[in-house]
């Protein structure tokens, strides 16, 4: 009896293992996918307002969860840098729910958080 309770316990520490790295490699694809739509939304939005988005600023800030009326959602925070004219570096923040748009922002007094590009 104890060969085939060992056999059992090593299947699904087999099993557990594949999962994790499954899970571990959609996430990575997950959150690349994710960092390639924020940097499309920044590009246009910058475009759309005569800025200069300044590529490969792009950055990860913050992740967590939210529940959507489409169940569990990672929402990631991504921090980008632009210019003006060429002239200083200004920083903003774009944050997607799953690939959803959930808010962008200049940094900029009074530039209120912007909820579509267009």
């Amino acid at each position: 009896m104890t060969g085939t309770t060992g056999k059992n316990t090593n299947s699904m520490s087999t099993l557990s293992g594949i999962l994790i790295i499954a899970l571990g490699f959609w996430f990575w694809l997950d959150s690349a996918r994710a960092r390639e739509i924020a940097t499309g939304a920044c590009e246009a939005a910058c475009r759309q307002r005569d800025l200069q988005f300044l590529d490969q600023t792009v950055a990860l800030r913050r992740i967590g969860l939210r529940w959507t009326g489409r169940g569990l959602r990672v929402r990631r925070q991504f921090r980008f840098d632009y210019s003006e004219q060429g002239v200083g570096r200004h920083t903003g923040h774009i944050t997607l729910v799953g690939i959803d748009l959930e808010e962008f922002s200049l940094g900029l007094p009074g530039d209120p958080p912007d909820r579509h590009i267009h």
